[in-house]
């Protein structure tokens, strides 16, 4: 199964350790295209290729080639906006997981789309079920 992970780059990193911590249990279920979003030393630079036209087309080849999506969605990025709508576009089965944050609601556009599955969670144990559950339905 290849599975594309999506979390905030450009936006800012301070939820890279969370998505390390996903992209590590995700990879005992397939191979996780974007591995390096939860690379502890990918800065908010999104230094990850030669050039924006690089990463954007690479990143497009690794929408279009996967099984399913899964997305940290609790730092607003322009980027991963960009990935879910053309994950839903795609017909992918796409997973957004956030952790409410006051004064922060999930985007309605997130929120209210029927092809996307939202699920908050507290605790990395909670998002792990969730990502189970959405993987087994997926198969």
């Amino acid at each position: 199964m290849k599975i594309y992970f999506a979390g905030s780059i450009r936006a800012g990193r301070d939820d890279a350790a969370i998505y390390e911590t996903i992209i590590t249990w995700l990879r005992s279920y397939g191979e996780v295209l974007t591995e390096h979003v939860g690379d502890p030393a990918l800065s908010a630079a999104g230094d990850d290729g030669p050039d924006d036209r690089y990463i954007h087309d690479r990143d497009m080849a690794w929408l279009a080639s996967c099984d399913l999506v899964v997305a940290e969605v609790t730092t607003p990025s322009l980027g991963v906006g960009y990935e879910l709508g053309w994950a839903t576009a795609l017909a992918k089965p796409v997973l957004c997981l956030y952790r409410p944050l006051f004064g922060r609601p999930l985007s309605a556009m997130i929120g209210g789309s029927p092809g996307i599955q939202t699920a908050a969670y507290s605790s990395m144990d909670e998002a792990k079920r969730i990502m189970e559950e959405f993987i087994k339905k997926d198969r």
